[in-house]
């Protein structure tokens, strides 16, 4: 079994995966607007003027695979409820993500030492997406 995110843009799905290509190093991995299905939507699936837009998308950043679409294309993303988190291996790496993610977004918690880590923070992106950003500690980093 294998468990991944599927985010729901609401018709930014392709600007999302552009700032997440420059923004995080992801990889394109799939890409199929609405328009290039292979068979014809059901009535009312595709909302008027949403030929363009993503269909299904997927993405790498590192081992992860994110899936994507632009959904209704309402224009009302709304990611509640949980948070995609990244481990990075140093602090220096942790600085550098917040920083490109929080542009544009909302800071949530500032980088900062923890009990579990020694540079841990939160953000929300751009497009809403809440990330958590950790620096996994060296004595987990050799096992």
């Amino acid at each position: 079994m294998h468990v991944q995110p599927y985010l729901f843009f609401d018709g930014r799905a392709e600007e999302a995966i552009e700032f997440y290509r420059s923004a995080l190093g992801a990889e394109s991995v799939t890409f199929m607007r609405f328009k290039d299905s292979p068979e014809p939507h059901a009535p009312g699936m595709v909302p008027p003027g949403a030929e363009n837009k993503v269909m299904h998308a997927s993405f790498r950043i590192g081992d992860t695979t994110v899936m994507a679409s632009d959904g209704q294309c309402l224009g009302k993303p709304a990611f509640q409820g949980f948070s995609l988190s990244l481990t990075v291996p140093s602090e220096a790496d942790a600085e550098r993500l917040f920083s490109v993610l929080s542009n544009g977004g909302q800071v949530q918690m500032p980088l900062t030492k923890t009990f579990f880590s020694p540079s841990f923070g939160m953000v929300a992106d751009r497009f809403g997406v809440s990330w958590m950003i950790h620096v996994e500690p060296a004595e987990q980093q050799k096992k």
